[in-house]
């Protein structure tokens, strides 16, 4: 009965994620920090699906369920995949690239600007002008407006390198953790009729 111990942590520590996830979404849109719906329920989604997957990978181990472990192993090696790839290409982006994505990102979006303007003291992405609306205070009060890219550039490689070690950290867990899964789907119950042939 060793194998259901070792997945506990496993899905417990997804479920830990999925709620800090929904928590951190909470508290964004608590304090104003973040008005973009869109953003905030994708947030929520992911931890609500992340939830759903360690619950069916706790409920599998206790009950030592093939369907729900089969289910669970390989949902939680195509969450490595894609958690593996984006650590990898946040941690490969230059300052460059970095640059062109913010852009992209600035670009295409108006509420998160806005709160990005709001909370940074800044108006415009490279340059500042004056037809724009912008919700700084150094605008409303009439003083001089720096520009965003410097100071989002700034922290974009800070928050990149951070995210991206993270991200390969706990993808390796969750390797490890799929290997876990593996090796105790194909234990027999210790529960089971040891007369029955299968």
């Amino acid at each position: 009965m060793l194998f259901p111990l070792s997945l506990l942590p496993f899905c417990l520590r997804l479920q830990l994620v999925s709620l800090l996830l929904i928590g951190i979404a909470a508290w964004g849109i608590g304090f104003g920090l973040i008005s973009s719906l869109r953003v905030v329920g994708v947030v929520i989604a992911v931890g609500i699906f992340l939830f759903l997957i360690a619950l069916v990978g706790l409920i599998g181990a206790v009950k030592h369920h093939q369907v729900l472990l089969f289910f669970y192993m390989i949902i939680l090696l195509l969450v490595f995949i894609v958690q593996f790839s984006v650590s990898c290409a946040c941690l490969a982006l230059n300052e460059e690239q970095q640059g062109q994505l913010l852009e992209v990102g600035w670009n295409n979006t108006a509420s998160a600007r806005d709160d990005i303007q709001r909370n940074l003291n800044c108006c415009g992405f490279r340059s500042v002008n004056a037809n724009d609306t912008c919700l700084a205070s150094c605008k409303t009060s009439g003083h001089s407006c720096s520009p965003c890219a410097p100071i989002i550039g700034k922290y974009a490689g800070e928050v990149l390198s951070f995210v991206g070690g993270i991200g390969l950290f706990f993808s390796f867990t969750e390797i490890l953790g799929v290997w876990l899964t593996y090796r105790y789907r194909n234990q027999k119950d210790p529960r089971a009729n040891p007369s029955a042939f299968l």
